[in-house]
């Protein structure tokens, strides 16, 4: 039974001092990092969003209009493709509309493959502005 009691004593002593490192743990965080109103999701990684810039025929002729059209993965909002956009380009984005391309079916011969789907967004920015991924 004693030998029990000295065990407890230790497991007692061991949880006071991982209390005290957590202690010193949370007063290292450094002040500007508190102060920063910044969040991870107000600027999100743009390489997590945007697969790249779709170019295709219609698409380029929606430059035109101030309208330019990305793929991005598939898991992704309207919310966070505009602010990405917004922090990458430096514009101002009126709307984000959403496509969904489906897979389809490829046969060669016997064989039976799949083209793979995506996603793609349709941008609008402010009149005026442009975006130098797209410029010829």
């Amino acid at each position: 039974m004693a030998l029990l009691k000295f065990l407890k004593k230790e497991k007692k002593g061991k949880e006071k001092k991982k209390k005290s490192e957590e202690k010193e743990k949370k007063v290292q965080t450094p002040i500007n990092e508190v102060k920063s109103g910044k969040k991870e999701k107000d600027a999100p990684d743009a390489y997590r969003i945007l697969k790249s810039p779709h170019i295709s025929e219609k698409a380029t002729n929606l430059t035109k209009e101030d309208q330019y059209v990305f793929e991005v993965f598939s898991g992704v909002n309207k919310t966070e493709i505009k602010k990405t956009i917004e922090n990458l380009y430096g514009v101002n984005v009126l709307s984000v509309n959403l496509v969904k391309i489906p897979s389809k079916i490829r046969k060669r011969g016997r064989t039976i493959g799949f083209k793979k789907g995506y996603k793609k967004a349709i941008i609008k920015i402010k009149k005026g502005q442009k975006i130098e991924a797209f410029t010829p």
